[in-house]
């Protein structure tokens, strides 16, 4: 499930809007001084520029100014699982040598033990509001993605069969988001990723097991996500989640003008960039 992980994606905007990029960012978030100027927003934007180790970094850090809350988490958390993915499942790599990544992978049990602990913190949360909320949004759609995180490490980077009862709390937390409220973005894109990787990763009775999958259902919702209103980093979680499942259907010309609006959007990012560079370049007009 993992395949999911350019999922990506994360957290609201924090009143950004999807029409423009927020302020560029210090070249160090470490310094004091300069960690006092920046904000859960800054972390966003690192995550986006894949700067992944970064913006895990800052999302821990600014926990010293401000209150931990579930979006830090899973921020962090889809921080740390992207390192983890580029660490443990290398392109190319054979199966042999992607079961052995972890055991020779000196810093994964530091990010392990750091993606676990915030997972945890964020399920106790989400999971405390709910009992007293039993339908608050907020705490639905992130005790949801917080699961589906815990998922994709397990069954991607890890090769564990595990995380099958926070598979169904997720599933069932996003559909209740989007009961209340189907035009809620980030969990229709969650939601949707559910779908694919169930009918594409998964065979048949396995597929029954997990309460099925639809594959062309989840590329339409997908497509249909970014064409709904949204802030400018949800906005960008449906299009580089378009941009993924694109490429997954062998859909490049496609696949290649949402990186090109990506690129625009988020010019650091390495892996649009590396994607762009491998493909034909544009047609003059």
């Amino acid at each position: 499930m993992l395949a999911a992980g350019s999922v990506v994606a994360l957290m609201t905007a924090g009143g950004a809007t999807a029409g423009a990029q927020p302020a560029a960012l210090a070249s160090h978030v470490t310094a004091d001084p300069a960690l006092k100027r920046l904000t859960f927003t800054d972390a966003q934007s690192l995550f986006y520029n894949a700067r992944y180790a970064e913006a895990a970094d800052l999302a821990l850090a600014l926990r010293a100014s401000e209150a931990q809350d579930l979006a830090n988490d899973e921020l962090r958390t889809s921080a740390l699982l992207f390192q983890l993915k580029a660490l443990l499942e290398v392109p190319g790599s054979k199966e042999g040598n992607k079961k052995n990544a972890l055991t020779k992978c000196t810093t994964c049990p530091a990010l392990m033990d750091a993606f676990f602990e915030d997972v945890r913190h964020g399920q106790v949360l989400a999971r405390e509001t709910l009992r007293t909320r039993p339908g608050d949004e907020v705490a639905l759609f992130y005790l949801g993605k917080l699961d589906l995180n815990y998922v994709w490490l397990q069954l991607g980077p890890l090769r564990r069969k595990t995380g099958w009862d926070e598979y169904w709390e997720a599933r069932h937390s996003l559909d209740a988001v989007l009961k209340a409220n189907p035009q809620h973005v980030r969990a229709i894109v969650s939601r949707a990723w559910i779908d694919y990787i169930v009918d594409t990763r998964m065979p048949w009775g396995t597929r029954w097991i997990l309460g099925g999958g639809n594959r062309e259902r989840a590329v339409t919702a997908i497509g249909g996500a970014t064409a709904i209103e949204s802030p400018f980093y949800t906005h960008a979680e449906a299009e580089f989640a378009l941009w993924d499942i694109q490429v997954r259907e062998r859909a490049m010309d496609e696949a290649t003008e949402v990186a090109r609006r990506l690129a625009r959007q988020f010019p650091e990012n390495r892996e649009v960039a590396s994607f762009l560079e491998a493909r034909p370049a544009a047609p003059r007009p």
